[in-house]
């Protein structure tokens, strides 16, 4: 068994991991951590585990992994330590809100040899790998529009966690949390960009954007546009790629995906607007990658070198706001 720590129930996802690892039946939880003192002895007792403390001490023990879901601000210290006493470390994404620190941390896990892994879920969904077969069989031809959109309404409903408008902690607002899964879908299917431009607004009257749009420009001539909010109950999952032979579309209503152009694949070639019906099988889920890394040494797909170009992404685009600006890559 796979020896485990959860540190901080801080992310809204941490009690899902606990869930998920422990439904693996691979996986012990020996301990939890929290910088909130209160809220980590709770889930101690919730998980029938001890509580620690002191995160030195915890990290001392013979676990073999620490899965991080702390404030964003905190990644930086808490991995590097682990990285140190060469504990396998899962974190819930971003991996940091600036790419210097990014890089620090990639040193420091490349450096100790231990198992890294992001959470990027939306990687493993069928619809989405689909998009990237597509993309990359050049069915479309030359992509020369991407448009991703993942929104909800946490501020306007009001059920998000209040921590989740701290600037200190999260290092932004809608962009670095929901916003994540379009810039990470946005670098992994268009690649890397050359200039970005933001413009986040504050609909809810917290210091953090609430409603938040990015536009990258690529040396092809190719737009993407990445688009998350907090304000939009009816607002669900869709994406548009555009390119000279054809469009794909997933419907952000029924999420179904619509084509057009010739049909891959097709004998005689088939053109005009299809509803597709047969996606590929679902990725591995991250908690699995990591899993299997540790106790196969089996590559994964979502590793630091994806953990940096998510924050790259991230930092750009809020030095853009920041600065009121187009920003280069």
């Amino acid at each position: 068994m796979i020896k485990v720590a959860m540190l901080s129930g801080w992310h809204v996802h941490a009690k899902g991991y606990a869930r998920e690892l422990l439904a693996t039946g691979r996986v012990l939880i020996k301990g939890v951590w929290d910088e909130v003192k209160e809220r980590g002895i709770a889930w101690a007792k919730e998980l029938d585990t001890e509580f620690y403390e002191d995160l030195d001490e915890l990290l001392n023990t013979d676990i073999d992994g620490v899965v991080v879901n702390a404030p964003t601000n905190m990644h930086k210290e808490i991995i590097i330590k682990a990285a140190r006493a060469k504990k396998h470390v899962f974190t819930e994404k971003v991996l940091t809100a600036k790419t210097v620190d990014a890089l620090e941390i990639q040193k420091e896990i490349e450096n100790s040899g231990i198992k890294f892994v992001i959470s990027l879920p939306h990687r493993t969904f069928p619809k989405n790998i689909y998009v990237k077969e597509i993309i990359d069989s050049g069915v479309l031809g030359e992509i020369s529009l991407f448009r991703v959109r993942n929104a909800h309404s946490g501020a306007s409903d009001n059920w998000l966690p209040p921590h989740f408008y701290s600037k200190e902690q999260c290092g932004g607002g809608a962009m670095i949390d929901l916003g994540a899964h379009p810039m990470y879908l946005t670098r992994w299917l268009m690649g890397k960009p050359e200039k970005v431009y933001s413009a986040f607004t504050f609909v809810t009257g917290h210091e953090v954007e609430d409603n938040a749009v990015s536009v990258f420009k690529y040396k092809n001539g190719a737009v993407a546009i990445a688009e998350t909010g907090f304000v939009t109950p009816a607002s669900p999952f869709s994406m548009e790629i555009y390119g000279t032979k054809g469009t794909l579309f997933i419907d952000g209503k029924d999420q179904g995906v619509l084509q057009s152009g010739y049909l891959a694949g097709t004998e005689p070639k088939k053109s005009g607007w299809f509803k597709v019906g047969s996606m590929p099988k679902p990725g591995k889920s991250a908690i699995d990658q990591w899993l299997d890394a540790i106790e196969y040494n089996e590559p994964v797909e979502f590793g630091i070198k994806e953990a940096v170009e998510l924050t790259e992404m991230m930092d750009k685009a809020y030095e853009s706001f920041e600065k009121n600006t187009e920003v280069d890559f």
